[in-house]
């Protein structure tokens, strides 16, 4: 005590005031403000007498000093498999105010001297100039603020959206650059933890000092005495004491910061935007508190190896826990030899991201356990070319609700199908229930829309600052400078929000002010992007930055697509069926065959990457042959899948379409035209010269013309028809006579004489690789069920033109034929001998007219008009009989 009074009298003795030199770049009056400021500290400084020191040295031990802070404790203290909790810390720290006081001074202490310089920097116009030495000064704060405020600092070191570049640069330092705590302590916790007396009772070697430190604790290397090579990570002392008060504490400034940081940007706060901060924390201190748990580390990375291993994903690991040396602050794990992702110049860099990307999607939309840790130095290459993740303290739950709302909503986005996206925000969790008409009419979903398709585009955010700069420079012309397109830009975005907010029946004043604080608050309301949306964010802008590092093209959406590819092939749940339906097949009933192929060659490229191969077999090729046999096995899959169902589907469409396709080919030859002729000749003579009352006697002579007419009426094509067949040309020309050539390519470079023959033998070793003998009788199954679909959509289109025709069948009373054909069951089939009155006379000008438009290439059957009543009511009756027999088949096919 007596020390510490004389150390602040000592302190506090008068000395001569220097005035600071003056400052050239001030302004005059700043200049004089900034020595009045420096004289009255130094005054201040020195009236202190010794009754004031005595009270001051008073109110601190009051306070605290000499109180020993390490007995205080926390919340969690002595809970097994604790978590965050609100209510508990509000009672410990409530019933506590002098150690909380303690501690926010510690903070108000450490941070003065750096808001002061920032508030001075600021003042004289100097804040670029000194940029880079605040950034260092920050890096220094957030080690000395404690592992609450390292973690922040790694946060934003990859949010170059939220700081200035120089600070993110310093702050990635904390990545893996965060100062050890005493190795003589540390190496007492092992003892303790492990409840040991020597290290050397289970290790045979233990480095003599930390190789690394984080946050939340430092690593050991070590090797077992069985000569296994070992990671040994040591917690922080007293490390969730520190995190629980400030979590405590960040809970009590929330509201004032959100309160102060719109006031700065001129709107009004709310409670909504108070709530969404302390969710936010609350959020954040969950992921803390379960952090310092290392039993739960353990558990969640040997969680992750089994559901890797258990879904192929060899190209994947995390370390091995050795569970009989691990504790809740020691975890003792297998060495991983490696190299950071993002400093490897290795030529698999950029498919270790793709591993990486499909990581993270299996983790949020699959297992549903997501690693929210994912900084550069957790994500190692190893020396044989797997994807290493470190660290898995950090992790949320993501349940499976939710993670099907989410394939919903990129099926929708990849479908363009935004009008369903303001229901797919709800399942998300990022728009209110009862706000999704207003989402629906403010045109927030096309918004969001384009940022994705700008985002798919790769490239970063240079990329897209350049895509955007050539669209205005079209849009208001190519003399205009930066500067100038920017000042354009903001008129019209400024001018859209108005016309927006007016549509929505929202009075707004003019300006740029009113607009954007009416529309920060519209969207506040309707729109709030969830938690576990931001770690997937920040482990996606990594990936992209390292991916960018190697390709200045890479887009980390385009990486996401393989992943979708293969997740909805092959999952069978009615909500996954239905996401990959959205996907592609199109409003009309059709396969879409642009993402046809997207999806098969997605589903390749997945299994390709996320295989386990050594170098030599990659360049060979070996990672496609894996996802070859990969697709092949889930088409043939014997159990069945969504895919096959769909591609059965599209198989009898565009099958049915190539019969009916053929047909009128056939019927617009020059063979098919001479045959017509042909059978009209009959009926042209006989209607020219037998009375009416005895021509149904010709009837075997006028009847293969009347039953061309009606074949090629029940086979019509349609507008579907055509698109199907467009689809089956496009697959033909992007994907099979591409490969073909290459093929014959290849034949012909390897063939020298000339004879372009193919080798029997590789064929057939393909053919045992593939195991198809052992797949044949899936084959043959997969042929009836594709015989059965198209019998029964046969069924379907007779049955709709059947019904067509009799919609149209129109005859005069006075006709023998009407009058039968209204005493005729709609089901049964009229008897030719009942047929007693020839047809109309003007069949043969609707014959001509057919052929004319025949010969025009149009198709002649679009309506039921030109076929007369005995024609139609044998399409009737045909199209009922052949949809009936054409659905029998179909059904003993499918049970058989």
């Amino acid at each position: 005590f007596d020390r510490v009074v004389q150390n602040i009298i000592t302190s506090t003795l008068p000395t001569p005031p220097v005035p600071p030199p003056p400052l050239p770049t001030i302004d005059p009056v700043d200049n004089i403000m900034l020595q009045l400021s420096y004289y009255a500290n130094e005054i201040a400084s020195h009236i202190f007498t010794i009754p004031m020191v005595t009270a001051v040295v008073f109110a601190l031990v009051v306070s605290g000093v000499g109180v020993d802070d390490s007995l205080v404790g926390n919340p969690y203290e002595g809970i097994q498999g604790a978590r965050y909790d609100i209510v508990k810390s509000n009672m410990f720290y409530g019933s506590r105010p002098l150690y909380v006081f303690r501690r926010m001074m510690r903070l108000v202490s450490l941070t003065a001297a750096f808001n002061w310089h920032l508030f001075l920097d600021w003042r004289t116009g100097n804040l670029q100039t000194n940029e880079k030495i605040r950034a260092k000064e920050a890096l220094d704060l957030c080690t000395k603020l404690g592992p609450t405020f390292i973690k922040l600092g790694q946060a934003l070191s990859i949010r170059t959206d939220l700081i200035n570049e120089a600070y993110a640069t310093e702050l990635q330092k904390l990545q893996d650059a965060v100062p050890p705590f005493n190795t003589t302590y540390a190496k007492e916790i092992i003892c303790r933890e492990i409840g040991i007396k020597d290290l050397k009772e289970k290790f045979s070697y233990v480095s003599e000092q930390p190789i690394a430190a984080a946050s939340i604790g430092q690593v050991f290397r070590g090797t077992l005495l069985d000569g296994t090579d070992v990671a040994i990570k040591v917690q922080r002392p007293r490390i969730l004491d520190d995190i629980a008060v400030d979590l405590y504490l960040l809970r009590l400034i929330t509201p004032l910061q959100v309160r102060a940081t719109n006031l700065v940007q001129g709107i009004a706060a709310d409670q909504f935007d108070i709530d969404g901060g302390l969710a936010f924390v609350d959020e954040w201190g969950k992921g803390l508190v379960a952090e310092a748990d290392y039993c739960l580390e353990a558990k969640n990375a040997q969680q992750f190896i089994t559901a890797m291993e258990s879904r192929g994903l060899t190209a994947l690991m995390a370390p091995g826990v050795v569970a009989e040396l691990s504790g809740s602050k020691v975890l003792v794990t297998k060495w991983i030899n490696g190299t950071r992702l993002d400093r490897d110049a290795s030529a698999d860099v950029p498919r270790l991201c793709a591993v990486a990307v499909n990581a993270y999607l299996t983790m949020l939309l699959d297992t549903g356990v997501l690693h929210c840790d994912p900084h550069p130095g957790n994500l190692l290459r190893t020396t044989d070319g797997k994807l290493c993740i470190l660290d898995w303290g950090m992790t949320i739950t993501v349940p499976p609700d939710l993670q099907y709302g989410l394939l919903e909503f990129i099926a929708h986005m990849n479908a363009e199908d935004y009008d369903s996206l303001p229901e797919d925000f709800v399942k998300i969790g990022a728009t209110p229930a009862d706000k999704i008409e207003e989402v629906r009419k403010s045109g927030m979903a096309e918004g969001f829309a384009f940022a994705m398709k700008q985002l798919s585009k790769g490239g970063g955010p240079a990329k897209i600052r350049d895509r955007l700069r050539d669209e205005f420079k079209g849009k208001f012309g190519d003399d205009l400078s930066d500067d100038e397109l920017s000042v354009k830009a903001r008129q019209q975005m400024m001018a859209n929000f108005e016309e927006q907010l007016r549509s929505e029946g929202v009075d707004v004043v003019s300006g740029v002010t009113n607009v954007m604080e009416t529309l920060s608050k519209r969207n506040r309301e309707f729109f709030k992007l969830p938690t576990y949306m931001l770690y997937v964010s920040r482990a996606f802008s990594v990936l992209e930055g390292i991916g960018l590092s190697v390709d200045e093209n890479y887009s980390i959406l385009q990486e996401c697509y393989p992943y979708m590819a293969k997740r909805l092939m092959t999952d069978d749940s009615p909500r996954s069926r239905k996401a990959l339906r959205d996907m592609l097949v199109t409003n009309e009933g059709l396969i879409a065959s642009d993402k046809l192929i997207e999806f098969s060659s997605g589903f390749t490229n997945y299994t390709a990457s996320t295989v386990s191969l050594s170098s030599e077999s990659e360049k060979e090729g070996e990672g496609m042959k894996v996802a070859q046999m990969a697709l092949i096995d889930l088409l043939l899959d014997k159990k069945g899948n969504v895919m096959q169902e769909l591609l059965l589907e599209g198989a009898a469409n565009i099958t049915d379409s190539l019969i009916r396709d053929s047909i009128e080919r056939a019927y617009q030859s020059p063979t098919g035209q001479l045959v017509q002729t042909a059978l009209r000749v009959p009926k042209s003579v006989v209607q020219a010269l037998v009375p009416e009352s005895l021509q149904v006697l010709t009837l075997p002579f006028t009847l293969p013309y009347d039953l061309s007419k009606v074949l090629l009426k029940l086979s019509e094509k349609d507008d579907l028809d055509n698109a199907s067949l467009q689809s089956l040309q496009n697959i033909w020309n992007t994907t099979v006579e591409p490969r073909l050539r290459e093929r014959l390519n290849e034949i012909r470079a390897g063939d020298p004489s000339g004879q372009n023959s193919i080798n029997v033998n590789t064929v057939l070793e393909a053919l045992r690789e593939a195991n198809l003998g052992e797949k044949a009788p899936v084959a043959v199954s997969l042929g009836r069920k594709l015989t059965a679909t198209l019998l029964t959509r046969a069924a379907t289109r007779l049955k709709s033109t059947a019904s067509k025709v009799r919609d149209d069948h129109d005859v005069p009373a006075t006709s023998t034929v009407s009058a039968n054909l209204n005493n005729t069951s709609n089901t049964s089939i009229v008897p030719l001998n009942k047929l007693s009155s020839p047809p109309y006379n003007s069949v043969s000008n609707n014959s001509n007219n057919k052929n004319t438009s025949h010969n025009k290439g149009n198709n002649s059957s679009s309506n039921s008009d030109d076929l007369d009543p005995l024609e139609k009511l044998m399409a009737e009756r045909i199209g009922a009989m052949s949809a009936n027999t054409a659905n029998r088949l179909a059904s003993i096919l499918e049970d058989s």
